[in-house]
């Protein structure tokens, strides 16, 4: 049998490379998991920030409600399309 170099026969060599392949591949935080989980950081931090966006629209919405009864009915006219006795509605579909 051929004689192996020493430097693929070196126990600390050996033990580095495994030591690395561990941690890439078979550890509980191994490097894939981990960038998985970072991208799923950063997407609930935009979640985060659109519904934190979101909450100030509607409390703003909510005191305009609550201070203008006009705006009350623009709302329920534009949402869900609510009408007077004496009006007709034409819904204008733009496809």
């Amino acid at each position: 049998m051929k004689q192996l170099p020493s430097y693929i026969t070196n126990k600390y060599l050996l033990s580095i490379l495994f030591f690395i392949a561990w941690m890439l591949f078979f550890d509980q935080k191994d490097f894939f998991s981990t960038i998985e989980k970072r991208r799923e950081l950063r997407t609930l931090i935009d979640k985060n920030k659109y519904y934190f966006k979101e909450i100030e629209v509607s409390k703003k919405q909510l005191a305009d409600f609550q201070s203008n009864s006009i705006a009350i009915e623009k709302f329920a006219r534009e949402k869900y399309m609510l009408k007077k006795d004496n009006e007709d509605i034409y819904i204008i579909d733009e496809k």
